[in-house]
This record gives structure tokens, C-alpha cells and sequence, in this order.
């Protein structure tokens, strides 16, 4: 293949790649550089319930649970989370008719100070428009879409960058502001380019796991090779997918209705439980089980000589007798531990830490991490923020390349100087990224089965495109 035809073929890939792709960038940019800082906006939000006044001696973790309990009327107990410092609030996540609700009680007074729908905090919102725009699965299929060919948009923009013919640093490494707006937008955005394309692609592909369908094709692939190890601690599509139904006690005989509680402040209200650490954003029917009285205190104080990276999560088991979960939450994952524990002696059944899960789910923690900005610290959130800055200008800068440049009445496609024999390296490429992301390749033959079968009966449309007459 000729490097001018080429050069003109990827250069026309990256048009059509990158004016699909614009707007979903920006949204992503915008929306995600919002959720790297959800550490210091939410511990800002929760001020008010991390530096109680209260004082005097500290509540059972019962009579709490059964003070969160009272406030959501036919709530059933979800999750205990360990208070941070002796002034917080503790939070009691309870269900109730499906939904999930966070309830802060003061562990002194037990005064509900907020009862809050989870779905409905302001990152988990924040985290739904991100990975979905608020419309589920069809949603995530989208934002999957844009990624996708995100990808295919800095890989053929690294190329069509690539210096040729001894060129200096001058509009490679930074732009020329003195040869007029036409170079100097091109500059902006060829010199971006290249400075975010490593770490835009990294962000792209850490993201993936989250995705409807990248998520559920590993999980297909992990079965096949048997490398899956129970449920994965990250959402795929905006759900956490569920584990394997044998694990599952939903209709196990025995399990009744709860009945009280009662500790030195006197009875508390009736508490149930459902057990399963990832369980939070699944739609399904919770177990229901009679919880011994002081389970959940001697749960806590074994929980607490753990050493676990907080937050701290306690999840009652599925049924009467079964182990407890104890888990870290920890937002940067490779510090998450999880383990099990006996409700009537305290005594550690098992624990399992980061380093000790399969490889893949370790490689994933650790970019599940580094795309939340939670892997080394600030530097991580102030890198994904500039990351974030940079594709804005990218995409802005794209957008008004073509805006100015555009022939009135057309797309303004480059125009095509030849049909392109594709060598066997680029089709190798396009193979490698169509297995690895069989969204990407799932489009790219729709796109080219639409121009092939539909778009060559619309001659007007072709010509709008830039597409060659046939």
C-alpha cells in the first residue's frame, strides 16, 4: 500500500472516529474528572455527621441497627459500616422494598441524623451518568461504543502525528503560535494529542471492566477457562453481576422472619439480613434470617483487630448460623481484604487479601484504582484531572478544525484519493482490537455493512459522508 493512500485512509478513519466521539468525550471528561475527587467532596458533604457533639457512653451496634431500623419501617438490615473516628455518625445500610437506603445514627443518643436513598447520593449519581447516562444497560452499551472507538481515534491520530521528513519539535511536541489560527488549531490539537494518548488510552481501558459488554465478555471468557473465582467486586453495566446460584440461600427452608433484639436500653426492632458482599446494586429477592442477640458486637469487635483499610463493611449472613462477611471498601482496591467470621464465637474463619486473588482480578483492581484516582494518592486525581483537561481541549480543538474547514452542504470527510488495498498488518490491527473489544469490532461491521448494503442506494447521503461514488 502506498503511504499516501495510507496516510489518507487512517486520516479518514480518524474523522469519522473522532466527530462520533466528541461529545461522548467531553461528557466523560467532565463527568469523570467530577468522581476522581469524590473522597474530598463527599468527606465535605458528611462533615456534618463525622464531628458529633454527643457524649457519654456508646451504643450496642444492635440497639444502632435497630434505631436505622425504626426509621425505614419494613427495612431489613443490609450493611453495618464501621465508624471511622469515636465523633462519627455510624452508617447502617438498610433495604427496604428494594431500595437501598443509608441511615446515619448517632451511636451516643441513637438519633437518626439523615436517612438517605443510595442510588440517589450525589456520586452514585455522578457514577451512573458517567458509565451509563442514567439509562442502564442501553446506556452503558453506548458510553462502551464511544470508548471503543475513542480508541481507534488516538491509536490513528498517534499515527497521522508520527514526525515525517525531519520535522522539528515546533507543531510535534508544541504548537507554532505565530503561523496564523489554521496552523495554530492544528498544532493544539496534534500536540495534545500526543501528550494525553497514553494516559486517555489507559483511562479507556481501565474502564472497560465497568462496561455492559467488555464486563460480561470476560466474565463468558473467565468461565470458559475456568479462571473465575467467585463474584467480582466492580459493576459491569451499572450492576454487580450475580454469583454463582448454587452460592445463592434465597429459598433455603428454615429461614423465618426476624425476631427482637434486646440489649440494656431495653427491645429493639425486629432485624433480618441477606448475605453477600457485592449484592449492593442487584435486583434481586434478600434472604431473611433470625439474628442471634450479640452476634453483630462480637462480629465488630473481631472485625475491628483485622487491620482492614477502611471503610469497613459487616454484612450479616444468609443463614442462621452461616459465617459473617467482613470486607474493605477501600477505594484503592490492592488494600481491599475480605473475611469470614463466626457470629457466635468471634473466631476468624478465613481471610482473604488482595494479593491473594487471581491475577486478573489483581490487574483489574489495580486499574479499577488507578481510573478512580485512588492508586497512589493525589498525584492520581490530579493526573486523571489533567488527563481529563486534555481530552476536552482535544475533542474542542478537533470540533473547530472541522467546523472551520468543512465545504458547506457536506460532512467534510477527507477526501478519499483511492480504494486502499489493506495490507496484513492492518488487518492483523483491526482483528487484535475487534477480539479484544468485540464492541468495536461488532460496529465496524455494521458500519461497513450499512455502507455496503444500505448507503449505496443513497447517493445524496454517500456524497454527504464523502463516501466514494460507487
Amino acid at each position: 500500500m502506498r503511504e499516501p493512500t495510507l496516510h489518507n485512509t487512517i486520516w479518514r478513519w480518524h474523522f469519522y472516529a473522532g466527530l462520533f466521539c466528541i461529545p461522548m468525550v467531553i461528557w466523560l471528561a467532565l463527568t469523570g474528572s467530577i468522581y476522581l475527587w469524590r473522597p474530598q467532596i463527599e468527606a465535605w458533604l458528611d462533615t456534618p455527621y463525622d464531628h458529633l457533639a454527643t457524649s457519654g457512653p456508646v451504643a450496642t451496634p444492635e440497639a444502632q441497627v435497630a434505631a436505622a431500623l425504626r426509621a425505614v419501617p419494613g427495612a431489613t438490615l443490609h450493611k453495618y459500616v464501621l465508624p471511622q473516628a469515636p465523633d462519627s455518625a455510624v452508617r447502617v445500610l438498610v433495604t427496604a422494598q428494594g431500595t437501598d437506603k443509608r441511615v446515619y445514627v448517632d451511636p451516643r443518643t441513637l438519633a437518626v441524623l439523615k436517612v438517605a436513598t443510595e442510588e440517589k447520593r450525589p456520586f452514585r449519581m455522578i457514577f451512573h451518568l458517567h458509565g451509563e447516562l442514567l439509562a442502564g444497560a442501553i446506556g452503558s452499551y453506548i458510553v462502551e461504543i464511544a470508548a471503543c472507538w475513542a480508541v481507534v481515534m488516538l491509536v490513528s491520530g498517534l499515527y497521522l502525528w508520527w514526525p515525517r521528513g525531519g520535522a522539528g519539535a515546533a507543531g510535534v511536541l508544541y504548537p507554532r503560535l505565530r503561523r496564523g489560527s489554521r496552523i495554530f488549531w492544528r498544532d493544539l490539537h496534534a500536540t495534545t494529542g500526543i501528550w494525553v494518548s497514553v494516559f486517555a488510552l489507559a483511562l479507556i481501558l481501565t474502564g472497560l471492566p465497568w462496561a455492559k459488554g467488555w464486563g460480561t465478555y470476560l466474565g463468558e471468557i473467565r468461565t470458559l477457562t475456568g479462571t473465575a473465582r467467585g463474584p467480582v467486586d466492580w459493576t459491569i453495566g451499572g450492576k454487580t453481576p450475580a454469583p454463582d446460584p448454587a452460592n445463592i440461600m434465597a429459598d433455603m427452608p428454615g429461614m423465618a422472619a426476624g425476631t427482637g433484639m434486646h440489649d440494656a436500653r431495653g427491645p429493639a426492632a425486629p432485624v433480618t439480613a441477606g448475605d453477600d458482599p457485592h449484592e449492593e446494586h442487584r435486583d434481586m429477592a434478600m434472604p431473611h434470617v433470625t439474628l442471634r442477640p450479640g452476634e453483630l458486637s462480637r462480629v465488630i469487635a473481631t472485625a475491628r483487630t483485622l487491620n482492614l483499610a477502611p471503610p469497613i463493611l459487616v454484612m450479616v449472613p444468609g443463614a442462621a448460623g452461616a459465617p459473617w462477611s467482613v470486607s474493605s471498601d477501600a477505594a484503592d482496591r490492592p488494600l481491599r481484604a475480605d473475611a469470614k467470621i463466626d457470629g457466635g464465637t468471634g473466631r476468624i474463619l478465613s481471610r482473604t487479601d488482595f494479593a491473594e486473588r487471581h491475577w486478573i482480578d489483581r490487574a483489574i483492581g489495580y486499574g479499577v484504582a488507578g481510573h478512580e484516582g485512588a492508586l497512589f494518592g493525589i498525584a492520581n486525581q490530579l493526573l486523571g484531572t489533567v488527563t481529563a483537561i486534555f481530552l476536552i481541549m482535544l475533542a474542542m480543538s478537533g470540533a473547530v478544525m472541522w467546523w472551520r474547514r468543512r465545504p458547506i452542504g457536506l460532512l467534510g470527510a477527507p477526501v478519499r484519493l483511492s480504494r486502499p488495498a489493506i495490507g496484513a498488518g492492518l488487518i492483523a490491527i483491526i482483528v487484535a482490537l475487534g477480539l479484544y473489544m468485540p464492541v468495536f469490532g461488532a460496529t465496524l461491521i455494521l458500519v461497513l455493512l450499512t455502507e455496503k448494503l444500505l448507503l449505496r442506494h443513497l447517493p445524496k447521503t454517500r456524497q454527504w459522508l464523502g463516501l466514494a461514488p460507487i
